[in-house]
């Protein structure tokens, strides 16, 4: 095959849900362009998308304390909470899109309405919980949360945590009946499906071994897992979208852009129950406080899923140890991630992070029993019978110089790295991760084809009516998106607006 026939406009690296998104939003900008998807795997959504290895929350916020912090004031900081909500706002906005636009259907089979519940226990946990909720109730992005410390309340709310519970520790929660359970896994697969229809040329157990530029193109060579052969394509723009093996992809482009970054992996467990009758009491996402010394993705949660169809409930993260960048990586992954370029900044944050490296430690040493006792915090009643382990996705979180935390800094969000002319771009990082993918995809849209913005502006409002503009500081824009929003995808229309 010539080289002219395997060049394409686009080329996207990894079939999880950051490249069915970019594809997706391409898609409807520009219908004529060709998009080529390589994923190593034979099926999409296998890795940090497929619903077995993420959490399923649609993170807005409603939940999660470390979005919300504790000035030295005492008032409590919700900026990081709002944008957190806002860049939620925009996925479900693009979501209903898809849906009103018959490009996808059935929206239950990705998104079910969920209760978000905070819980916390203890004096100084509590009188933080109910200064959270102070700041955030009156807030238009959080209306209609609640809050009680009344155990008789809390019964109601959470039976199955309330449940046995003999001690006299004060113990308070929030509840937010918008919140959402999102399978990104089968959310995946849709999008791919759609993208097919549209003549996007699939490539499954395809793996790209390198990536160089050449005549002013991206040039990848290609190796077909199948039968052995090796392809080369070119295109004008590449997307480096393969979670945990994105590291290793933006170094060998060789963009200065992607030296002095590094990246830490950490694994995760879920305890999975496999009793029906105590799945049946438990119906929130109840998200607890990381202990002291913990990273922000330690926070505990106990979590009703939605998956295959079946209500299923699941406690955790335990995090781990593994070197591998990826669930199917190989244990060299953070060996040959160190290069002379980011050498340095790799040992600054070994150093930095021993509290992570002691605590990943602690975690990888848990037996069974201790998981156990960590679960009861949240169901004193739980029985180890009733409860199997789950490995949950790798993630590997970005080790990068800061001018706020100085060399090697560990980052715990998600990280768009880009080349000066836009013709390649790499997402690196986690949490809060395919809730916030559409927002994500628009940065890396706004960063690489600015030429084709201002073109592109109606398009772009039509998909994504808040496109440019707050939703916190337009009311009215805010309760029509989530009318809309929650009439396409089949959600609670229950939040009370004044």
């Amino acid at each position: 095959m010539s080289n002219r026939e395997n060049q394409t406009d686009v080329i996207l690296i990894g079939a999880g849900i950051m490249s069915a998104t970019l594809g997706s939003l391409l898609k409807e900008l520009m219908p004529s362009w060709e998009i080529k998807v390589f994923e190593k795997l034979a099926k999409p959504g296998e890795e940090s998308s497929n619903e077995w290895n993420n959490a399923g929350t649609g993170h807005a916020a409603l939940c999660e304390l470390n979005y919300t912090t504790e000035k030295p004031d005492g008032s409590i900081d919700v900026s990081k909470a709002i944008k957190i909500n806002e860049q939620f706002q925009i996925s479900k906005q693009f979501w209903s899109y898809l849906v009103d636009s018959k490009l996808i259907s059935n929206p239950q089979d990705f998104i079910m309405p969920l209760p978000h519940m905070s819980m916390v226990q203890g004096e100084k946990n509590v009188a933080f919980l109910k200064k959270r909720f102070e700041a955030l109730s009156k807030n238009p992005l959080f209306r209609g949360m609640e809050y009680s410390d009344d155990p008789e309340q809390l019964k109601q709310w959470i039976p199955l945590i309330m449940e046995g519970r003999t001690t006299n520790e004060p113990i308070a929660a929030t509840k937010i009946d918008t919140g959402t359970d999102v399978n990104f896994g089968s959310l995946t697969r849709m999008l791919f499906k759609h993208l097919q229809n549209k003549n996007v040329e699939m490539n499954y157990n395809h793996s790209v071994a390198d990536i160089k530029r050449t005549n002013g193109l991206w040039e990848l060579k290609v190796r077909n897992l199948t039968n052995g052969t090796v392809e080369r394509h070119t295109a004008k723009f590449v997307f480096i979208g393969g979670g945990g093996g994105s590291l290793h992809l933006l170094q060998k482009s060789g963009i200065p852009e992607g030296k002095h970054i590094g990246g830490f992996p950490v694994s995760g467990l879920f305890m999975v129950c496999k009793n029906p009758e105590v799945v049946a009491k438990h119906h929130a996402k109840v998200y607890g406080k990381a202990k002291v010394g913990a990273p922000p993705m330690s926070v505990p949660h106990l979590d009703t899923r939605y998956i295959d169809n079946q209500k299923s409930l699941l406690f955790g993260p335990f995090a781990g140890f593994s070197p591998k960048f990826l669930k199917t990586g190989s244990m060299f992954d953070l060996l040959t991630s160190v290069k002379p370029h980011n050498v340095v900044t790799m040992l600054a944050a070994g150093v930095k992070e021993m509290a992570l490296t002691k605590y990943l430690i602690q975690q990888v040493m848990l037996s069974n029993e201790k998981r156990m006792e960590e679960l009861r915090e949240f169901i004193p009643n739980a029985k180890s019978e009733d409860w199997d382990i789950v490995i949950a996705g790798q993630r590997v979180q970005v080790i990068k110089d800061t001018e706020a935390g100085g060399k090697g800094t560990l980052q715990f969000g998600t990280e768009v790295v880009s080349a000066a002319d836009g013709s390649i771009a790499a997402l690196l990082g986690a949490s809060p991760g395919a809730s916030t993918a559409v927002h994500v995809m628009l940065e890396v849209i706004n960063k690489c084809f600015p030429q084709h913005i201002k073109a592109w502006e109606p398009k772009l409002k039509q998909m994504i009516p808040s496109y440019g503009v707050s939703l916190l500081d337009n009311p009215e824009l805010l309760r029509k998106v989530d009318e809309t929003t929650s009439q396409s995808l089949g959600l609670s229309t229950e939040k009370q607006y004044v």
